[in-house]
């Protein structure tokens, strides 16, 4: 295991910048989730850090050792990559084992390392069949046994899921998660999917541009997001925003946008008359009564089982609802909104930075 730190890392193709100085540093055995949309250079610092990509600006240190320009082979990284990777020609125990035969390891250690993967990964009955032979799923955690075989300081993690369906992704999510647990070795993922990165990392680094946005825990993201980027994309569905014209007085604080006041707990942040975007997510909006609240047309209905989404009309906005458990409002009925203020996220127009 390793720490690992990013030390103003810069990155260009050309003339064009792709990584803009950035600084951050994983502690000894985090799972440390980088996400973002695409083209933001998560995959490029990824590769950086394994060796793929020469460093433009800046340091990277594995335990405190600058290795800007140490070979791939000599950072003690292991990589598991979106496609997979394996040798066709090669049966599952001769992918696992492949590394370590380059490097003339005793041919005992090595069968004994590609066994206590194969037990850790299930993959005991499927060592003599070829990747051919596998489903999606399969070869993914062959090529998860193929890292885990090396022992290395890190593990690095290319969006390894986005080939596999929804239900398998679920599932592998999990396995990603026990694996980390259970062998504690410091691990970078990298993922578009803010789901996977919610779920998944101890910390998150929310990229965009080339720039980190925001790092934090889960939870530390989806309650106090910094600016109105990580707000909006963080959490499914994304947080409700919309722009308005920050009030106060009459012992109120409130947001008055589409010719509605939307409400606020009381903050010292703002000032009277200011340009903002007011954000609610929609699991923090209830139903009330017609009349009541803040009114407002039903669109869709989406029921998934455990829980209801709406699309509302509101003033002219659409505003998204997550209700827990279900309802009987039906599209065109008019319905009341309950806004939890204490929940409410505020923004400046002009910055996006949050306002508190």
């Amino acid at each position: 295991m390793a720490s690992v730190s990013f030390r103003n890392i810069q990155k260009a193709f050309g003339k064009v910048k792709v990584i803009h100085g950035i600084s951050f540093d994983i502690a000894d055995g985090e799972f440390v989730v980088l996400v973002g949309p695409s083209g933001c250079g998560k995959s490029t610092l990824l590769r950086m850090l394994a060796g793929l990509e020469e460093i433009s600006g800046g340091e990277i240190l594995v335990d405190d050792r600058v290795v800007n320009d140490l070979e791939s082979k000599d950072r003690d990284i292991a990589m598991v990559f979106q496609s997979y990777a394996l040798y066709p020609h090669m049966t599952v125990r001769e992918n696992m084992a492949f590394s370590l035969k380059l490097r003339k390891a005793d041919a005992r250690a090595t069968a004994e390392r590609v066994a206590t993967a194969a037990r850790i990964l299930n993959l005991d009955a499927l060592l003599d069949r070829f990747p051919r032979e596998l489903s999606g799923g399969q070869r993914q955690r062959v090529a998860m046994g193929r890292a885990i075989v090396r022992d290395p300081k890190v593990f690095l993690f290319d969006e390894p899921l986005s080939n596999l369906d929804a239900k398998l992704r679920v599932a592998m999510r999990a396995e990603i998660k026990a694996l980390h647990q259970r062998l504690k070795t410091t691990t970078v993922y990298v993922t578009h999917d803010q789901i996977e990165a919610m779920t998944m990392a101890d910390r998150i680094v929310v990229m965009h541009d080339g720039i980190v946005e925001q790092i934090g825990t889960p939870l530390q993201l989806f309650d106090h997001p910094s600016n109105l980027f990580v707000a909006q994309f963080i959490g499914s569905p994304a947080m409700n925003v919309f722009k308005g014209t920050l009030r106060r007085g009459d012992g109120t604080c409130r947001v008055e946008a589409q010719g509605i006041a939307w409400p606020l707990t009381e903050r010292e942040g703002g000032r009277e008359g200011q340009p903002v975007h007011y954000g609610i997510r929609p699991g923090d909006i209830s139903l009330v009564a017609p009349g009541e609240g803040i009114a407002a047309k039903v669109v869709v209905v989406e029921p998934t089982g455990a829980e209801t989404e709406l699309v509302l009309d509101v003033g002219g906005e659409r505003l998204i609802v997550v209700l827990h458990g279900r309802t009987e409002v039906q599209p065109e009925q008019t319905v009341g909104l309950r806004i939890d203020a204490a929940k409410a996220h505020l923004f400046d127009e002009g910055s996006g930075q949050r306002i508190d």
